[in-house]
């Protein structure tokens, strides 16, 4: 059965046993994959505006912003499962909300990485003290917390529960720090400070056809990366239990 994408029904059949067909249909993966391939012929290729410091390197919009979209989405679905697990108590919820955050922090990292190589030939340093740098930096320690509080519980039923409730107020904080703090002091950063964003000003046409499906593609990557995690921890758990 075919779900709409970002509805309760998709992200159930993320996880529960009755609907893992989904997560072996290869449609969206294809789709996924198309999506990023065009993206680096686009990006790469396309004309993009020549602005004064940026230069090429605004074509890093093209990965860094993605980057930063796919661990929003893996984010949010991580939310949705830890509620899940709070209502139903279900093992399969917690599993897919951790291997989710999992999967965010690899793309969490991502974007630092692409943000701090594009601030290095910006802004001259790849670290400058930056007020959107700094909050990315303790929004990224609160979710290494949250791995670290898990694997200081051994108590399965204790460990889920706590870290259900840790990830759903963990999410609010995250993008208070993200997109909110920056925004109410000088900042450097496109989009904070008072600086303003990219789409505001010159994300022509052309660059629309890149950034856009960079988007879309590469949170799809991120939703199949986690669902492989998924995978992959329950057969070890139903090991674990033979054993």
């Amino acid at each position: 059965m075919f779900y709409p994408l970002f509805t309760p029904q998709f992200f159930l059949t993320f996880t529960a046993t009755n609907h893992m067909k989904f997560i072996y249909q290869t449609w969206w993966k294809v789709i996924a994959v198309l999506l990023v391939l065009s993206t680096f012929y686009t990006g790469l290729v396309f004309k993009a505006p020549r602005l004064p410091i940026i230069h090429e390197t605004i074509r890093n919009l093209y990965f860094h912003v993605p980057m930063w979209m796919g661990m929003l989405t893996v984010f949010v679905v991580s939310v949705y499962f830890s509620i899940k697990y709070l209502q139903t108590g279900k093992e399969e919820h917690d599993l897919a909300s951790v291997e989710c955050v999992n999967t965010g922090l690899l793309f969490y990292t991502l974007g630092l990485l692409t943000g701090m190589l594009w601030a290095k030939y910006t802004w001259g340093e790849f670290w400058s003290g930056d007020p959107k740098q700094n909050s990315a930096a303790i929004a990224f320690l609160l979710y290494c917390a949250y791995l670290v509080l898990r694997n200081s519980i051994d108590e399965e039923q204790k460990r889920a529960k706590i870290s259900a409730i840790y990830n759903i107020f963990a999410f609010p904080i995250m993008i208070v720090l993200i997109f909110v703090l920056p925004r109410m002091t000088d900042s450097l950063h496109p989009g904070s400070g008072g600086n303003p964003a990219f789409g505001k000003y010159d994300l022509d046409n052309g660059m629309k056809v890149a950034f856009y499906p960079a988007m879309l593609g590469w949170s799809f990557i991120a939703l199949w990366i986690a669902t492989v995690r998924y995978r992959i921890r329950l057969v070890e758990n139903k090991k674990n239990a033979i054993n």
